[in-house]
């Protein structure tokens, strides 16, 4: 995989610091995240386990910038994305940030390869690249041969593997993947994990929310997330084949 050049002085790919996020006012605040410092670089697989409430995905959509911080800094690549215009967010987005979503958010009028090969055309590759990249990356997670099918044409599980391919096509250096394994069956999801696993060997960093400790074997690292808080992280201790228990 090539990959495009880091501009974090420390060579991260994704940093935050001090991030917060507050939603409402008053005595309706609720406090998602509270002082949150996370370095990811490039080759680590992060786990991020907690609670329901925890902030996991608010962590996730503050790093994909999807929203933006009540205070802190998020940086992609060096870049801080509190100062980013919309446009340039935007690029950052499509070019260096791989998405997967809970709800897959794939677009109903469009088939599989259309959906994966639709973020890459909308920064400027050509139709025939994009669709050649698209394919790769749905051969990937296993379903090449659905490429022409449309997203109410695949079960739930086919569909989420289409969302992983998109968020795995091109030159992303940073995956944020939200419970990419909940719609699968154990033998796919482990595919999945293992492609996962596989980019971050290639030099990408990804961030996975996940309620499974099977599934965050596969991390280098855990961070285990409490009323919007860090409580711990784990290294993990055996390097030998994902699957087993995660780092103790």
């Amino acid at each position: 995989m090539t990959t495009t050049e880091i501009r974090d002085p420390e060579g991260a790919v994704l940093r935050l610091r001090g991030v917060s996020r507050v939603h409402g006012n008053g005595p309706n605040r609720v406090h998602a995240l509270r002082g949150i410092d996370l370095t990811v670089r490039p080759g680590e697989f992060v786990a991020v386990m907690g609670p329901s409430g925890s902030g996991k995905s608010t962590l996730l959509t503050l790093a994909g910038g999807l929203d933006s911080a009540s205070s802190g800094q998020v940086r992609v690549e060096g870049q801080d994305l509190g100062k980013l215009s919309g446009a340039a967010l935007s690029a950052v987005r499509r070019r260096a940030i791989g998405y997967v979503f809970q709800d897959f958010n794939l677009i109903p009028a469009l088939t599989a390869a259309e959906n994966v090969s639709l973020p890459r055309e909308l920064d400027g590759v050509s139709t025939r690249r994009a669709r050649t990249e698209a394919l790769s990356a749905l051969a990937e997670t296993g379903v090449a041969d659905l490429a022409n099918r449309f997203p109410d044409q695949l079960s739930g599980g086919q569909q989420q593997r289409v969302a992983i391919a998109r968020a795995l096509v091109g030159e992303r250096r940073l995956v944020l993947a939200d419970e990419p394994t909940g719609a699968l069956d154990s033998t796919t999801g482990e595919t999945v994990l293992a492609v996962l696993r596989a980019r971050c060997d290639a030099g990408a960093a990804a961030v996975m929310v996940t309620h499974d400790s099977r599934h965050a074997a596969w991390a280098d690292r855990v961070v285990m997330l409490t009323d919007g808080q860090v409580i711990e992280e784990r290294e993990r201790q055996d390097d030998s084949a994902a699957g087993t228990d995660v780092a103790r």
